[in-house]
């Protein structure tokens, strides 16, 4: 009698751990499961996801925003681009032929505002941004097909809209950096769509925008801050070269 009690006693502490023993699990693999579907996008490349805090590959900024939960339908018929590595050099994307179209006299202007800002010279800047308008109104875009064509005017229009407040405002250096930073978004991506013959970077500064808007293209491995100037004129680093 002392026997079969002594084994029911042994049988019932065998399933109490068992049941215990699944529970711990399915918890364990419900917080992953939770965890594995938390992901985070890059402020200035929403497009690219991944773990929290992993550097994106086109600009090298943490992943922190948060990206909205999908049903797992979702999650499955959609392929997810994580962001693990930092690219040292950035490529053009798309089907668009970098000799498709020459923007080497736009990036040039483009330069000059860039230089004139480095300088804390309003007047330079204003002066640069007029001739970057007359060149981008001068482009033409009959060597390129419809879909290029519209990639190209999409660029353009923003950059022009930009530049504007650049020339415009002469006295107001401060605004002319703000815009200056959305300009430099657009350059960023004509070079990166259509290509130039000039060895250019894309620099970064954490002090900017708190963090978000600071970039700029520069045709220098010396980082010379357009945002700062003579105030923190070496502030930033750069990302890598743009082609």
């Amino acid at each position: 009698m002392k026997k079969i009690l002594f084994l029911s006693l042994i049988a019932t502490f065998m399933t109490v751990s068992c049941n215990q023993k699944n529970k711990e699990e399915t918890t364990l693999n419900s917080d992953k499961t939770e965890k594995k579907a938390e992901l985070y996008s890059c402020p200035m490349h929403p497009e690219v996801t991944g773990v929290a805090g992993s550097e994106c590959p086109e600009c090298g900024m943490e992943l922190t925003e948060k990206v909205a939960q999908t049903n797992a339908a979702d999650n499955e018929a959609t392929p997810v681009a994580v962001a693990n590595e930092k690219s040292s050099a950035i490529t053009a994307t798309g089907n668009v032929s970098k000799t498709a179209f020459p923007t080497d006299a736009i990036v040039s202007n483009y330069l000059k505002v860039k230089n004139a800002l480095t300088k804390d010279d309003s007047n330079r800047a204003a002066a640069a941004a007029k001739e970057l308008i007359a060149t981008l109104n001068g482009s033409t875009t009959t060597s390129l097909d419809t879909k290029s064509k519209n990639k190209y005017n999409g660029f353009v229009a923003d950059a022009k809209a930009h530049v504007k407040h650049i020339g415009d405002n002469a006295a107001k250096i401060d605004h002319q950096r703000e815009y200056f930073s959305l300009l430099s978004q657009d350059i960023f991506g004509l070079i990166k769509t259509f290509g130039t013959k000039q060895t250019v970077y894309q620099d970064y500064c954490p002090m900017y925008g708190e963090g978000k808007t600071g970039y700029w293209i520069s045709e220098t491995k010396d980082v010379i801050n357009p945002y700062f100037g003579s105030e923190m004129l070496n502030c930033g680093r750069r990302i890598g070269a743009v082609k």
